[in-house]
């Protein structure tokens, strides 16, 4: 039995590492490449540690406008994809059981669309308003971030629904009720009893949506306009070649993904603690007292952490200076270089020498037999190539006759 449950234990550590190896070893790779030298993201031949690439990725005016243009679009896009989700939700736990079923397929059909086909006909769809408003090019209805905000939302939506829905099927509608009975109007109702309830869900579908409007790419190619987004910029540059900023870029968004991650975890653990010690919730907002965060926190200490390994790493790259590095790296390529040259510069002398001493074939040579297949047979067997006509007395049988 021992011996089994070692087994198991070992397929199961093995599946893990393959599988997170999988999911975050392309990540970690090019958090590597941000830090070597060369021209191109590579992380072997390894070079020389350089921060280099982290200014060259701040002084890109692209990139740089295409990051502002995707917290634009994706403010606006959590706004109307939250409350159009939101809305969705409750009506669908307040219309008629018999048309819940088609109601819920309608507004999850978004999902299912291309983004392509979306961002098509968000374009087609308000320039034909535009045009029938009567409204210039220059118009809001021509606006890339407009555009982009609404062809996004159409998907991003059902989402957020989703998420509403999931927790709405743990609401206690009696406490509305009871609230209305009591004098409350609608707007009370759902401003104390249901606004509250959904606060978690409305964080997470916000979050959801973000995070999907920064990456969509299918939908955003066909409406950006004049306002290319991260994603966008990103894409152009990879078809016309990318250097190591790239790299920098994607290990700026991990390190903050992280930092996020932990974050939560760190909230959620202190909500745990107050749950457990009897306290209200409202407790875990208020205080802050290191004592209490790192008490069966392990999340907080990985952010102390992280935070220390992020200010020495910044204050290294401030002191840190790799020309030395590269010029050696350079001295070593050259010499690499001129081997090289050297070793087919040699290569041809000995071919030389060796045609010299084989001399010139003034004697003629036998020559090679043809190959089976490439065997020409002329046109007329047993006559040569050109048939009879240059066979004895063919004159005679020819000429005039007396």
């Amino acid at each position: 039995m021992k011996s089994e449950s070692y087994l198991l234990k070992f397929f199961l550590v093995a599946y893990l590492v393959v599988f997170f190896g999988y999911l975050l070893g392309p990540l970690f790779v090019m958090s590597i490449t941000a830090f070597n030298s060369p021209g191109f993201p590579r992380m072997t031949p390894w070079e020389c540690l350089t921060f280099e690439w982290f200014d060259v990725l701040a002084e890109d005016d692209r990139i740089i406008e295409g990051i502002k243009n995707s917290f634009i679009i994706g403010i606006g896009t959590v706004i109307l994809s939250v409350i159009m989700g939101l809305a969705g939700a409750l009506l669908l736990t307040q219309i008629w059981p018999k048309l819940r079923a088609t109601y819920y397929t309608v507004v999850i059909a978004p999902i299912l669309i291309p983004g392509v086909v979306l961002g098509i006909s968000t374009l087609v769809f308000w320039d034909r308003i535009n045009i029938m408003l009567g409204f210039t090019s220059d118009s809001l209805f021509n606006n890339g971030i407009f555009l982009t905000i609404l062809g996004q939302s159409t998907f991003i939506a059902s989402y957020c629904m989703l998420v509403f829905i999931a927790r709405l099927q743990r609401f206690d509608t009696g406490l509305t009720e009871a609230a209305l009975d009591l004098g409350a109007t609608n707007v009370q109702a759902f401003r104390k009893i249901l606004l509250p309830f959904m606060k978690p869900a409305i964080g997470s579908a916000a979050v959801l949506a973000f995070l999907a409007s920064f990456e969509n790419y299918n939908t955003t190619t066909f409406t950006f306009g004049k306002f290319p987004t991260l994603t966008i910029e990103l894409a152009q540059k990879v078809r016309y070649g990318i250097n190591p900023s790239i790299s920098a870029l994607a290990f700026i968004i991990i390190v903050l993904t992280l930092i996020g991650a932990l974050a939560y975890e760190i909230y959620r653990r202190r909500q745990q603690l107050a749950l457990a010690n009897g306290a209200p919730l409202s407790a875990v907002s208020g205080g802050f007292q290191l004592p209490r965060i790192f008490r069966g926190n392990p999340a907080a200490v990985i952010m102390v952490l992280l935070a220390l390994g992020g200010f020495s790493t910044i204050w290294f790259a401030q002191t840190y200076s790799p020309t030395e590095c590269k010029l050696d790296v350079r001295e070593q390529k050259r010499i690499i270089q001129n081997q090289r040259i050297l070793e087919i510069q040699q290569q041809r002398q000995l071919q030389q020498q060796q045609k010299l001493l084989q001399g010139p074939d003034i004697f003629g040579g036998k020559k090679a037999p043809a190959a089976p297949g490439n065997t020409t047979r002329p046109q007329n067997p047993g006559k040569g190539s050109f048939g009879n006509i240059f066979a004895p007395k063919n004159l005679d049988k020819t000429g005039p006759k007396d």
